[in-house]
Order: structure tokens, then C-alpha cells, then sequence
């Protein structure tokens, strides 16, 4: 059984890129998001965020999988979620109250974007604004 990491725990071993890429899933992306979000004001979350997530692709060989659309929109959902809370929330709260964030494939984003869109070079490099966008469930 593998011991789940403490904040603490999961950011230093994410910023140094010495978190193994199997512990580093879907829903850890999503924390880690989440703990920039707690310490930082969004605009120096962002870039902190994209910058380390850059490097610990770069560091385990899967820099081309980095995609700054998924990563700026998460980055935008949890902060819009945090915000709606409107009380200081840990992750647990956070995770218990937003599982629809933690779905990776045909997630949140899905609603908002083509799939093609997502996986296109141009939102891979860059922010790409929304193409589509369904009612919520």
C-alpha cells in the first residue's frame, strides 16, 4: 500500500520532479493546481504552475504530452470553484465537492471543448479558448 502524500509531501516531490510519473495522475494534477491556488493569487499561480508542470514533464521524458489549454483551464475551473466556496477549503472539501473535476477522460473539459481542439498542437503551445459549450448536467 502506498502512503498518500501531505501537501508539503506532494509539492516539493512535484517542483523537484523526484514524484514517479505513476503517482503523478490525473487527480494529483488537480491538487497540485489547487495547492498553488491556496498560496498564490492566480496570476503568479499560473505561471508557477505551467513552469513546474513543464519541468516535470521535461524531467520524465514527456514534455510533448504538456498541454497549456488542459493546464490554464483546470487552472481557471478550480479557481472559479474556490471562489464560489467562498471559505478557505482543504483538499479533501475541495476533491469531496468538485468531483467532477477529477475525471480526466470525457471530464469537465469535454463540455467546453472538441476533442480535436484539445489535442491539436496550437492549444498544446497555447491557450485556446473554448469551442463549444454544453449545459450543465
Amino acid at each position: 500500500m502506498v502512503k498518500e502524500l501531505t501537501d508539503r509531501e506532494l509539492l516539493e516531490q512535484f517542483e523537484q520532479a523526484t514524484l514517479a510519473p505513476e503517482c503523478f495522475r490525473h487527480t494529483e494534477h488537480v491538487r497540485v493546481a489547487f495547492l498553488y491556488l491556496s498560496r498564490f493569487p492566480v496570476l503568479e499561480a499560473l505561471p508557477a504552475f505551467s513552469t513546474a508542470l513543464r519541468r516535470f514533464a521535461a524531467k520524465h521524458g514527456k514534455l510533448k504530452r504538456y498541454n497549456e489549454t488542459v493546464t490554464w483551464a483546470y487552472i481557471f475551473l478550480i479557481r472559479e470553484r474556490l471562489a464560489r466556496a467562498r471559505k478557505r477549503l482543504s483538499w479533501e472539501e475541495f476533491a469531496q465537492d468538485n468531483a467532477d473535476l477529477l475525471s480526466c477522460h470525457g471530464g469537465i473539459l469535454a463540455r467546453f471543448y472538441r476533442e480535436e481542439t484539445l489535442q491539436s498542437d496550437l492549444a498544446r503551445e497555447v491557450f485556446v479558448f473554448p469551442d463549444k459549450c454544453e449545459p450543465a448536467p
